[in-house]
């Protein structure tokens, strides 16, 4: 068989949902489990796998609609795929389910590619460096101080250097949060903070001049809705002591990311291969972030992101969030885990690197 055109034979698709440790919550949200849709695509004897966290209904998506586009098309032509994908989605309308559906199918076509070549991801994809830095994320509103402390300094004591907190649904107690998390992380740490959109303009200017530039916070993630442009580009011209305007985590196309760059209302842009169409979705996203010289950090899925994380120049750091960590070494054999601050690829296994632990998915499965 040519390795060149390989049709993709079979697809199939489940949905697995996993409760959380301990209820959790941010500025916004409330949640007790994370849904997690896995794509499974074979084709010359190899299978990929992609997955996104969503709603069941991506998997109903793939299922009806996207699996019969990618079905007996060429498997080392993703970008042929993902475009017949978009294309298949018009009349649905593209942000959303529909995206982050076709982001699984994508990360498995890309993961189905390199077994086939017998070369690990970052191989493919071109390695410009060998790690990314991560920063450990949580730090939930619903928090204990005492959890609160024990999870960041946990982190920090585990030569993770840069840590992120949840903030905005109680911003009366932010301040005394944000003072305990600085002191069970030390001086030398990164804080970063994330108001998920939950905080005013006034507020949110408010929390960075009073408490911000005390206790070193470095990093402002969505101060207030990201459907506020103008209440972002606010924020990052008046934020003092060198604080970082960051969003994009709700990005699903290329124009949402362009509206942020050209609108100068982001320190560093926020994109989710999860969420915008896959690897071929985040690297689009990475290119634009090289047109513009801002920096690009992933959010969450970091066993998603490692590959291209070391591939695209403008990444700066990718989201070791806890839940997603937590699901992927239970659900899958293989996942690298941080060492000094960093992931690091294992380049002795094709693809992604992951093989699903399917007796312990299948406790979880819808």
């Amino acid at each position: 068989m040519s390795r060149t055109h390989v049709p993709v034979e079979d697809v199939a698709v489940s949905a697995y949902t996993i409760p959380t440790d301990e209820p959790e919550s941010d500025g916004t949200l409330a949640w007790d489990s994370t849904t997690m849709v896995l794509v499974e695509l074979t084709a010359g004897g190899c299978t990929g796998l992609g997955y996104t966290y969503g709603d069941p209904a991506c998997a109903t998506l793939i299922r009806d609609k996207l699996a019969a586009i990618v079905r007996g098309r060429n498997a080392m032509a993703q970008r042929e795929c993902w475009l017949k994908m978009v294309e298949a989605i018009r009349n649905l309308g593209r942000p959303g389910i529909c995206s982050m559906a076709i982001a699984a199918v994508d990360i498995a076509l890309w993961d189905l590619k390199a077994r086939l070549l017998k070369v690990p991801l970052v191989t493919l994809l071109g390695a410009l460096r060998e790690s990314v830095p991560i920063y450990g994320s949580g730090g939930f509103t619903s928090c204990s101080l005492d959890r609160l402390r024990e999870q960041l300094g946990g982190w920090v004591a585990a030569d993770i250097p840069r840590v992120k907190m949840k903030i905005g649904r109680h911003p009366d107690q932010d301040p005394e949060r944000i003072r305990e998390a600085r002191d069970a992380i030390g001086p030398d740490a990164e804080l970063y903070v994330d108001a998920n959109g939950a905080y005013t303009r006034k507020q949110a200017l408010a929390m960075a001049e009073r408490e911000f530039v005390t206790h070193g916070v470095s990093w402002y993630e969505e101060p207030v809705s990201s459907d506020d442009p103008e209440g972002l580009k606010l924020l990052r011209d008046r934020c003092p002591g060198g604080i970082e305007i960051s969003t994009g985590e709700y990005g699903y196309d290329l124009p949402y990311f362009r509206h942020l760059l050209e609108g100068q209302r982001v320190d560093v842009l926020q994109a989710d291969a999860t969420r915008c169409g896959g690897i071929t979705g985040f690297l689009d996203v990475a290119a634009l972030c090289d047109a513009w010289n801002i920096p690009l950090s992933s959010h969450t899925a970091p066993a998603v992101h490692l590959h291209p994380g070391c591939c695209a120049k403008q990444v700066r750091h990718l989201e070791y969030f806890h839940d997603h960590a937590r699901i992927e070494s239970m659900l899958f054999e293989d996942n690298i885990g941080p060492v000094e601050g960093r992931l690091r690829p294992n380049l002795a296994r094709p693809g992604l690197g992951l093989t699903l632990r399917r007796e312990e998915a299948e406790r979880y499965r819808i």
